[in-house]
């Protein structure tokens, strides 16, 4: 076999992959459309009949309601935005706390400090990397309200078992589905199991609008209180008649028609991104399976996974070469991996516990109920994943052919054959 790229052999993978690019024709010619009716947007921020958004806007939420098979879909103008508005919307009050995975990207938790309330983070597991239920159970204090659940990678959490919890000790929980639209859980679109979910129309998402994102939810009020909280909602309440002003701030949050008629094109299209990108993830699994000391992406058979990422576990002692070590060697092969995700508990904001001001609020304040501990330590699943284990390809990212998989496939064949080279410390 050719000597490792690393060490001056020729590189496995001569060139860059394409990048993925899910836009067409028709939403060039969907866009075009309402560049030339004019109206951009139709939203205003009073109760008024163009409170909830103009023609485009109320087709793209109507066709995501049937899609997901939910009573509401609610679009705003990102996802970050539709966390926000879900924590909002469920009630959270300042110093609330909301169970969270540290697994994840930020603004799963910052939605939570928007409201003054207090992230507290669970550990993962170690299999899917979503919340797991234990450890959510573990968590759950007099005070905390509600659970952040991300459905991280492409596949759903454990949302029956998260759910009898939430019954249990009479919590909302939020899904966070930004990375997994189109995959199923016990047959049922993943974020729709929730109270509220969604999803993220981000670029590098597997539909997008450039930024975007879509709620969903079967509950009445929580639909109502999403679209106030869009949309100004202090202005609306009034006139509207709302008697519950809790967490009525509102917000500019509004998805404008151009993305929304994209938003109509890329709808159609889902199903074919999903199929297509879950036919490639299982030929690199069928490529990769007997690899020793590597573990594939595992999908329980109650759901479905659609590949956002696809991750990777190293068995570091089985392969007696550190992740650092393969990492680089895979680099130099071609393939471009990620060798950490996040622990986002141990992010500069909560090890100082500063968020809003320098004094530490909402932390020091009293609404605080009690000390919360953010120290490395808590989510030792995760840790170790991020610290040593964890790797990474960006399924998402990339418009990849059958032959781009076999060099993938090849790539990490040529580093584990010559698996004892890295172990003679020559890195």
């Amino acid at each position: 076999m050719e000597q490792l790229a690393l060490f001056g052999g020729p590189k496995t993978i001569q060139k860059l992959f394409k990048t993925y690019n899910p836009i067409g024709v028709e939403e060039l010619n969907a866009a075009q459309e309402v560049i030339k009716s004019g109206v951009l947007s139709q939203f205003l921020g009073a109760w008024h009949e163009d409170f909830f958004g103009g023609p485009k806007v109320k087709e793209f939420e109507t066709q995501c309601a049937e899609y997901f098979g939910v009573k509401h879909a609610i679009t705003v103008n990102s996802w970050t935005s539709g966390l926000v508005a879900a924590v909002g919307a469920v009630g959270i009050e300042p110093g609330d706390e909301v169970i969270v995975t540290p697994w994840t990207m930020s603004a799963t938790a910052t939605a939570i400090l928007h409201w003054n309330a207090i992230p507290v983070f669970a550990d993962i597991d170690p299999q899917t990397f979503n919340l797991d239920p234990k450890a959510i159970e573990a968590n759950i204090t007099p005070y905390t309200k509600a659970i952040m659940v991300a459905d991280i990678f492409g596949q759903s959490a454990d949302m029956e078992e998260i759910m009898l919890l939430a019954e249990k000790y009479h919590l909302k929980v939020i899904s966070d589905t930004a990375q997994s639209p189109g995959a199923f859980y016990k047959g049922k679109y993943a974020g729709t199991c929730a109270h509220v979910g969604g999803y993220s129309l981000n670029y590098h998402k597997h539909i997008h609008t450039g930024e975007g994102g879509i709620l969903v939810t079967d509950d009445d009020e929580i639909a109502e209180r999403l679209q106030l909280i869009r949309n100004h909602a202090e202005v609306v309440v009034g006139d509207k008649g709302v008697k519950n002003l809790s967490n009525m701030i509102g917000h500019n949050f509004r998805l404008g028609e151009i993305e929304c008629a994209m938003g109509i094109e890329q709808l159609k299209k889902l199903s074919g991104f999903v199929e297509s990108r879950q036919a490639l993830a299982n030929k690199l699994t069928e490529g990769l399976m007997g690899l020793h000391g590597l573990q594939t992406p595992i999908v329980r058979p109650d759901r479905t996974h659609v590949y956002y990422v696809y991750p990777m576990i190293l068995d570091i002692e089985k392969l007696g070469v550190s992740r650092d070590q393969i990492h680089e060697a895979l680099q130099a092969e071609g393939v471009a991996l990620s060798k950490r995700y996040q622990n986002i508990h141990l992010l500069p904001m909560y090890q100082q516990k500063v968020a809003y001001g320098s004094r530490g609020f909402p932390w020091s304040s009293d609404i605080c109920h009690r000390e919360v501990n953010y120290r490395k330590g808590i989510c030792p699943i995760a840790e170790q994943l991020n610290d040593s284990t964890y790797l990474g390809f960006g399924m998402c990212m990339n418009e990849l052919t059958d032959e781009d998989v076999d060099l993938i496939v090849e790539a990490f064949a040529k580093v584990w054959h010559q698996i004892t080279i890295l172990q003679s410390d020559k890195i």
